[in-house]
């Protein structure tokens, strides 16, 4: 899908529609926002080659944030870009220059048999290469502004990337997921992420309010693709992120806490697939939200743990 130049990418982790990276085209030169795993670079790639772009002319590759489903290829992608800077959040910018923190924490959750299977080893980026966007740090690909908010919530380091000439914003995790797979005739059905370790509910619910503030008419997800009626779906964000913050205080301390979380958060997202109109058996809900639902567990838990603030 193309659209003011916006090319979408679907990366291939995980699953077809599942993870997204997205090229942006302008005056013949162009930037990446996101780039996937290590597995992503042949299809970015080639998605230059099919806008008739060359390696050359890519000027930027701007992330969202550093966790390896959006940024993980990062390291592999920028030798093939000569020209190329790379714009990160400043808490992030050392992540990519040496990526070992960032690799042993992945690690420890996943093993080393996953992390090689789903994310490769991760490559370091020469420092000069590296550019720290603080907020309202202006990308400019060949006169087109390109404009980094910082926008944490999901986590600290994370921006969002504003596109006043499509006037549109590239959200990463900010404003949520959103899976093709649960459209209904509703729309969309967005979901917020509190993957760990920094979910922090007062701070999401005051970048999704930021991105509004501009009237953007449409977000391009990460998880997955473009979304319009912007506001309906804030709504929809901030009322979810709400209900999981009761989940996780209801389910407080309790032993079995991570189990009664995720029976939680399913039955949550259960309800409001069913008030979305979504026809899909509790087979299906956890065939496409079932990770997520053991995410965001996890995440409401390190919350909880931090003192829920």
């Amino acid at each position: 899908m193309t659209s003011q130049g916006i090319h979408t990418i679907d990366t291939g982790f995980v699953r077809p529609g599942f993870d997204a990276a997205y090229l942006i085209v302008h005056e013949g030169h162009a930037a990446f926002v996101d780039c996937g795993t290590n597995h992503a670079v042949p299809r970015l790639l080639q998605a230059l080659a099919d806008a008739d772009i060359g390696v050359s002319e890519v000027d930027w590759l701007i992330l969202t944030h550093v966790h390896l489903d959006h940024a993980g290829g990062a390291g592999e992608l920028m030798p093939h870009l000569p020209n190329a800077r790379l714009a990160v959040h400043p808490r992030g910018a050392r992540h990519v220059i040496d990526p070992s923190q960032l690799w042993a924490g992945a690690l420890a959750v996943y093993g080393q048999e996953v992390m090689e299977k789903a994310y490769g080893q991760l490559r370091p980026i020469p420092a000069e290469r590296v550019v720290e966007a603080p907020d309202n740090f202006v990308v400019d690909l060949r006169g087109r502004p390109l404009r980094c908010l910082d926008t944490p919530g999901h986590a600290k380091h994370h921006l969002a990337v504003y596109d006043a000439q499509a006037n549109v914003f590239f959200t990463g995790d900010t404003f949520g997921l959103s899976y093709r797979e649960l459209d209904t005739e509703q729309g969309p059905f967005t979901l917020p992420t509190t993957t760990p370790v920094q979910f922090d509910p007062a701070a999401l619910h005051a970048s999704i309010n930021r991105l509004l503030a501009l009237k953007p008419e449409a977000m391009y997800l990460t998880h997955y693709g473009r979304v319009e009626n912007v506001e309906h779906l804030a709504v929809k964000l901030h009322e979810l992120i709400d209900a999981m913050v009761e989940v996780a205080l209801d389910v407080g301390e309790r032993p079995d806490r991570h189990a009664q979380l995720k029976q939680a958060l399913t039955e949550l997202y259960a309800s409001r697939l069913a008030e979305h109109g979504w026809q899909g058996d509790r087979a299906a809900l956890m065939h496409w939200l079932g990770t997520d639902i053991e995410l965001n567990a996890q995440g409401l838990a390190v919350w909880l743990d931090r003192g829920s603030r």
